[in-house]
């Protein structure tokens, strides 16, 4: 994959299939090598012709702005001789005005190790060429390899609100300055980054310590936050030793410049690379700016540090990201990046620690929150308080892993109001964590009550067995949709069913599911919901054939698209619609439920009667017949309502037009049965009632089963809804046939 913002073809980039973007310029041979890092096998190898400096250039040249800073990096591996990596300026004749050198290699290495350079385009620059130089070999046919090259605007660290020069130091140290007891300069140690990793390598600011004792550097950019909100700070730091007590800190400086704040994160090297270490806080009252210090402890004369892609940012959802942040868990609490933060253990003997060394233990970044029970026994552990909103779904969670023993465990939250007095608790049910090593997200969905502002997250771990260790990363409180919502809404005797985080693609089957255990499939658009392709991640439908006055939930199942066997159970909570009068009858058009009408009943458990097809048979001689009978039939009978105003008798009239069977529910206090029917001839108009002014319709009805047609429409569609779903009128004519087919939402076919 090219890497992004690339100046250079992809395979003047890559050296696949060929070298044909580059071109001797020194002392060199060029030829194509074998064993490259990107995708392809191919690299560039750069061979001496003589002792001396060897150099090879791009063939093309490329547009640059004077005044814009760019950016030059590669790839590099040699074990003669070190390398390093340029920028040549040329003016509008392609003359060469000047090269921007990176500093040279600190000693050479067969290893893949990056180099880089960042240089601002001189006056008279138009165009510019990427140089690889290797460093004066004693001979000819001295080799050196390179690939993964890039020429372009600089690659930066989403949101960094330090510049390019004190993130990656390409152009020279200025952006630093020497806090105490160093002294600093730049050098480029053969570190190997990941081929697709962009943001450091080449030039590392490097502390020297002056004496025996503490050192450390200070950035000198004061970018301005935000008192209230979030900040990271980390820098990738390259330590002495693995016993050496480095660390970066965040600060945070009052309007007259005054430090206010400091938050510091010390890293626990495994060994002598490059580890990224995060230090995190929120702005104080009164921050106004901020920076980030790096430095050691307890150093020896002489020893060096190391330093490489530096940030300060307000947080995001992920350390490098861009996304805005939705976890209220504060970074300290949520990743354990330096220390346990607000946790600790409210009741049992769990020990809390921070993971060690520095990725040994983690989900996310480097770090996690060791949990040892010395004892099989359960602990609570409480984290910080947190600011939630009332009456919202939140959704809480972490990553586990089991690397000792056996645990169970629970998810929970604890509600304050604003008195900081607990309102509730609530808690999922419990789970236990496979003994396989790896790391599973448990979550649940928890509502917040009324009056609640603050939540503490509870976590309760149960150990199985003696000497028990856990790890916990990720922890996560996030305002969110439910995974599934039902409401009940009374004014068109319905059910609302909301799922989502579905996947898309996948067939899905829904049931409606009674207290009895009775299953029915709810119908959908295209018919009964049973195995039904999944559009997208939300599957929204309305139910209209759910009983009055009795408890249902929802059941989804959702399929493999590859094997066909259920990968996913959802069940909802439960939802009743109202009984209402035993006097009214809601009679629904199944597969139009905008026809749909409630009436009020003559008699609320008319007499209805079950026809039998039977023959009777005399036989000579004896008293009794023999009789033959069929199957009994369904119920038929009628069924009396009255209209009471114009509105009620067009509503009437329309749901009778089509003939469709209907849909007749009662409140179960009248003694009347769900029934699907078909309804017979019918008086048009009947006269009102002298007395009352009402009409009054007798309905004959023939039970029928169950129609299993789509359903089109809704009950409460409105014009809302086709502008959402339309840009332009122009768009409606082209979907519908029929301004009726827009009421139904019943587009044309492919519309």
């Amino acid at each position: 994959m090219a890497i992004p913002g690339n100046f250079l073809s992809p395979t003047t980039e890559t050296i696949d299939p060929g070298t044909s973007g580059w071109t001797a310029k020194l002392n060199a041979t060029l030829s194509l090598g074998s064993g490259g890092r990107t995708g392809g096998d191919g690299c560039l190898i750069v061979r001496s012709v003589a002792a001396g400096e060897v150099q090879a250039r791009t063939v093309s040249q490329y547009p640059v702005t004077v005044g814009e800073t760019y950016e030059a990096f590669a790839d590099a591996a040699g074990a003669t001789v070190p390398e390093r990596i340029g920028i040549q300026w040329l003016d509008a004749a392609a003359a060469e005005l000047s090269i921007t050198w990176s500093p040279v290699t600190s000693a050479a290495s067969a290893s893949w190790h990056r180099i880089a350079v960042g240089g601002i385009a001189p006056l008279g620059a138009v165009t510019a060429r990427v140089i690889l130089s290797s460093m004066t070999p004693a001979a000819g046919n001295v080799v050196q390899f390179f690939e993964n090259i890039y020429l372009g605007l600089p690659q930066r660290f989403a949101k960094n609100l330090l510049s390019f020069n004190a993130e990656q130091m390409l152009l020279d140290n200025s952006a630093w300055t020497v806090e105490s007891n160093a002294t600093l300069s730049r050098t480029v140690p053969v570190f190997s980054w990941s081929v697709n990793w962009y943001y450091s390598g080449g030039p590392m600011l490097t502390m020297t310590v002056t004496a025996a004792g503490n050192a450390s550097v200070l950035c000198a950019e004061r970018p301005s936050v935000v008192a209230g909100r979030e900040y990271l700070a980390y820098g990738y730091i390259n330590p002495p030793s693995s016993s050496s007590t480095v660390w970066s800190e965040l600060r945070f400086y009052n309007a007259a410049g005054a430090q206010i704040q400091a938050t510091r994160s010390t890293v626990a090297p495994p060994s002598t690379g490059a580890y990224r270490q995060i230090a995190s806080a929120v702005a104080p009252a009164g921050a106004v700016t901020a920076s980030i210090a790096l430095g050691i402890t307890g150093a020896s004369a002489a020893q060096v540090v190391r330093f490489d892609g530096v940030v300060v940012k307000e947080r995001t959802s992920a350390t490098t990201n861009s996304l805005t942040n939705d976890n209220a868990v504060l970074f300290a609490d949520s990743g354990f990046e330096q220390g346990v933060g607000a946790w600790a253990t409210s009741s049992g003997v769990a020990a809390l620690a921070r993971s060690t060394p520095w990725g040994g233990q983690a989900y996310a970044d480097s770090y996690s929150l060791t949990v040892t029970s010395s004892t099989a026994t359960a602990s609570v552990l409480r984290s910080g308080s947190y600011k939630v909103t009332a009456g919202v779904n939140w959704r809480v969670g972490a990553a586990f892993k089991r690397v000792g023993g056996g645990w169970t465990l629970t998810v929970g939250i604890r509600w304050f109001n604003a008195s900081s007095t607990l309102i509730s608790t609530t808690t999922s049910s419990s789970a236990a964590l496979p003994s396989d090593g790896l790391w599973y997200t448990i979550q649940d969905d928890q509502a917040a009550p009324v009056g609640a502002v603050t939540a503490q997250l509870e976590f309760t771990l149960t150990a199985t067995s003696a000497s028990s260790t856990l790890q916990i990363d990720s922890v996560f409180l996030r305002q969110i949709k439910p995974q599934s919502e039902v409401t009940a809404d009374d004014t068109t005797g319905s059910i609302d069913i909301v799922l989502r985080e579905l996947t898309s693609g996948a067939p899905i089957t829904l049931y409606r599911v009674t207290a009895d255990g009775q299953r029915s499939l709810v119908r959908g658009s295209d018919g009964l919901i049973d195995q039904v392709p999944l559009v997208s991640d939300e599957f929204h439908v309305e139910d209209y054939e759910a009983p009055l006055g009795v408890a249902v939930y929802y059941q989804a199942e959702i399929r493999s698209t590859t094997t066909g066997m259920v990968v996913t159970y959802r069940r909802t909570s439960t939802a009743t619609l109202a009984a209402g009068s035993r006097l009214l009858v809601w009679l629904k058009d199944p597969l139009e439920p905008q026809r749909n009408i409630r009436l009020m009943a003559r008699d609320p458990l008319p007499t209805m009667t079950r026809d039998i097809e039977e023959g009777v048979n005399r036989v000579l001689g004896r008293r009794n017949s023999v009789i033959l009978t069929g199957v009994r039939a369904g119920v038929t009978g009628e069924l009396g309502v009255f209209t009471r105003t114009a509105d009620e008798k067009a509503g009437l009239d329309w749901l009778l037009d089509p003939g469709h069977m209907i849909f007749i529910q009662a409140s179960p206090a009248s003694g009347w049965r769900d029934l699907y029917a078909s309804v017979g001839a019918v008086p048009d108009a009947p006269d009102p009632d002298p007395d009352s002014g009402w009409d009054e319709w007798t309905l004959p009805l023939t039970e029928v089963d169950r129609p299993t047609g789509g359903q089109s429409g809704s009950a409460d569609r409105l014009w809302n809804d086709i502008r959402v779903e339309n840009a332009t009128w122009g768009d409606v004519l082209r979907k519908y046939a029929t301004w009726f087919d827009v009421l139904l939402n019943r587009p044309r076919e492919g519309g």
